[in-house]
């Protein structure tokens, strides 16, 4: 019966640690550059429209910064979505944790390609965005330029 016990205990702690975000806290090395990431931003895909935006939010929540957006093509179904953690910040570049589909109907044959894991978002030049540095699309020999731009 002990055994029964310890092995249920040992199959709710596993499930509770499954659910909990593998990083507690961002890690902020630029203050400046945090506070400017907070709030909505507008966000596009060159593939969807550079005339309506999408929106893009960052919050945070104990101190992880959570980056959440959309941007809908007009009459059609192509989007582009962000959604996961923000884990790193610095003053030219934040490093994002979590997933960007992109759906568009003249690439990859109309079908959503996915990135997922470790992405990388920086300012370059006299830019007014954070740009998604992993370009290259997983799914056909094409350029996504994923844009945040600031407030």
């Amino acid at each position: 019966m002990m055994f029964k016990r310890i092995f249920l205990v040992a199959v709710v702690l596993t499930g509770l640690v499954a659910i909990v975000p593998a990083q507690e806290k961002t890690i902020v090395n630029d203050a400046k550059a945090a506070k400017m990431l907070l709030g909505k931003h507008k966000l596009s895909l060159q593939w969807i429209s550079w005339d309506y935006f999408g929106i893009a939010r960052v919050t945070n929540k104990g101190g992880l910064y959570y980056l959440k957006g959309e941007q809908k093509g007009r009459g059609n179904t192509d989007f582009v979505r962000v959604d996961g953690v923000i884990t790193e910040i610095d003053a030219k570049q934040f490093t994002f944790d979590g997933t960007v589909i992109t759906q568009v109907s003249h690439n990859n044959g109309g079908k959503p390609c996915e990135r997922k894991g470790t992405l990388n978002f920086r300012i370059t030049g006299t830019r007014k965005y954070w740009r998604m540095q992993q370009i290259d699309s997983p799914c056909e020999a094409i350029a996504d330029y994923v844009d945040i731009f600031f407030q």
